[in-house]
């Protein structure tokens, strides 16, 4: 073993969320080209995405969310940015920084064996990620207090209560996509919670009717909600304030390979 080995899972696919204060005059401008040369060779690669958002309020200025096979390609991509000459401006936001797996969830309904696999994989793979406007990130656990312990429930009971949950969600079908990774060992968090929409009252709504859901309300507890602005990077940039130098073309409105 060596440095640079891949850190492959051996199930479902890596993801990093950062966020990064920016430092110094925003009125200096800055080069991009070192990072949006390694933001093409990234997404080149099969399976991995980029979602650049520069962030609503004052928890952070612009967050990248990176997704792929590989935690060691993910890192690499994060290090060349933090080496470039926008990383110089970068402070992370370590509180809000989130390692975790896609996963496919053990309360999928397995009456249709077909559409069982069909969920797994789209959970487990998410090859494209949603071309929306507003990404809301926060991460999450289940309680284990003596008197409400999620993990000392059945599992039937837990499924049942997901069940419930699942449902809530998928009333917002068409106006909320979620990514749903799992952290536990990972992160201080047991899951991270990505909501994309175009518009931000849907997210306002969906996590409003959740906290009503019976497993939010018994068992749950939520960390920092950070709201962000989906665009191509050097958009992402420029809306969180920095100056840009030169006149470089930046890929789709997500940053990524779609």
């Amino acid at each position: 073993m060596s440095a640079g080995d891949p850190a492959i899972p051996s199930e479902g696919w890596a993801v990093l969320h950062l966020y990064y204060l920016i430092e110094g005059s925003r009125r200096d401008p800055v080069a991009l080209d070192d990072v949006q040369a390694s933001l093409a060779a990234f997404v080149a690669e099969d399976g991995y995405q980029v979602r650049a958002m520069s962030v609503l309020g004052q928890r952070a200025d612009v967050g990248l969310l990176l997704v792929g096979p590989d935690f060691t390609r993910l890192q690499a991509f994060q290090r060349a940015i933090e080496r470039s000459a926008v990383g110089d401006r970068l402070r992370p936001c370590r509180d809000l920084s989130f390692v975790s797996l896609t996963e496919a969830s053990e309360y999928i309904p397995n009456d249709d064996p077909a559409r069982w696999a069909e969920m797994r994989e789209a959970r487990l793979h998410p090859y494209r990620l949603p071309a929306k406007r507003v990404l809301c990130f926060y991460p999450m656990l289940k309680r284990r207090a003596a008197h409400r312990n999620w993990y000392s429930l059945p599992f039937d009971e837990r499924r049942r209560l997901m069940g419930g949950h699942g449902k809530t969600g998928r009333a917002f079908a068409g106006r909320i996509t979620q990514m749903i990774t799992a952290a536990t060992g990972l992160s201080d968090w047991e899951w991270g919670v990505t909501l994309f929409a175009d518009d931000p009252k849907a997210i306002k709504d969906v996590v409003y009717e959740m906290r009503y859901d019976e497993g939010s309300a018994e068992y749950a507890e939520f960390g920092p909600f950070v709201v962000g602005l989906v665009a191509p990077l050097r958009q992402a940039f420029e809306e969180a304030g920095l100056a840009i130098s030169g006149t470089v073309c930046s890929p789709g409105v997500n940053a990524s390979n779609d």
